[in-house]
């Protein structure tokens, strides 16, 4: 069975879609599709259902892609020992962020990853950051960077980058709004103002928290997907907003917005890298585990790694 035809099964049954499958495997349409087909003649099995509108996996690919990851973690790992002979690293290993992530934590890292391990491609995926950790536990990531929940998973290894406040964010300008947004100075001001909050994750738990504890309910004019979409719904003067401050550094619409004193603060965000344990054998996954934690990454002063800060 050829690896390559593993990874290009992985990408399809990611994308279930034959077009941007190809476009990430760097190869043809026509290409993969011969892929696919050989894997399922090997097989003796459908791993697809595909049809002129979805592609669709199989209960039988649903079993494979499990095979599949366990399989290329295997040939990464062995063919990792080999190369480690000459001091020559070579392969792939998966990162997951949000865009915001890539911005501001991950330049100066790639830049340093790259000198020292020239041969090894990150594929680099980005989205929700709430999504993360449940990308690495499923496998379909090597390692992530997002927020640190309460309870960390037994089976993932967590290491810290940075702290990043969780701010209540406002309009700097209100003079063009009909109705400009009150900004609160009581708890029971807080009912009255709309609110534009995550529709989960994180942010929304410590925030839905932070309202139990002061006896409000708060008026939700907006739930989102994303902070970067929070921060230009606030400055578009559609409401008050909760993101970490990391968001709101790097966003082209903060010289719109100004941060509330808000006390008590919202408790900050522990930001880092997450990666299952068992995969910290993995040579690939070890590199730019270890890499993390050998200089300080740029960010803003409330937003220096702790190394820095200390």
């Amino acid at each position: 069975m050829d690896i390559k035809h593993l990874k290009h099964f992985l990408a399809l049954a990611e994308n279930l879609h034959f077009g941007k499958a190809s476009a990430a495997c760097h190869i043809s349409l026509s290409a993969l599709s011969r892929n696919i087909r050989q894997l399922e003649e090997e097989l003796g099995a459908s791993l697809f259902n595909r049809d002129n509108r979805s592609v669709q996996l199989t209960p039988e690919g649903q079993a494979f892609v499990s095979y599949a990851r366990s399989a290329l973690g295997e040939w990464d790992a062995i063919r990792s020992q080999v190369q480690d002979a000459h001091d020559q690293l070579q392969g792939e290993v998966s990162l997951y962020c949000s865009v915001t992530a890539v911005y501001s934590l991950l330049f100066d890292l790639f830049q340093r990853f790259r000198q020292d391990h020239p041969n090894i491609e990150i594929k680099l995926h980005t989205g929700d950051p709430d999504q993360g950790i449940a990308r690495v536990i499923s496998g379909e990531e090597d390692l992530a960077i997002a927020a640190r929940p309460k309870n960390l998973p037994r089976e993932l290894a967590f290491k810290p980058i940075t702290i990043s406040p969780l701010v209540f964010i406002a309009p700097k300008d209100q003079s063009n709004l009909e109705q400009p947004l009150i900004t609160p100075t009581s708890f029971k001001e807080w009912s009255q103002v709309p609110m534009i909050l995550a529709e989960g994750g994180l942010s929304r738990q410590r925030t839905d928290a932070w309202f139990r504890a002061m006896d409000v309910t708060p008026k939700v004019y907006a739930q989102v997907a994303g902070n970067e979409a929070i921060v230009i719904m606030v400055s578009l003067g559609l409401g008050i907003g909760v993101v970490p401050k990391i968001v709101l550094d790097n966003s082209p619409t903060i010289d719109r917005i100004q941060i509330l004193d808000v006390k008590p603060q919202l408790e900050a965000y522990d930001v880092g890298l997450f990666a299952l344990k068992k995969n910290l054998k993995k040579p690939l996954v070890r590199a730019l585990w270890q890499l993390v934690s050998q200089g300080p990454i740029d960010g803003d002063e409330e937003c220096l790694p702790r190394k820095v800060r200390e």
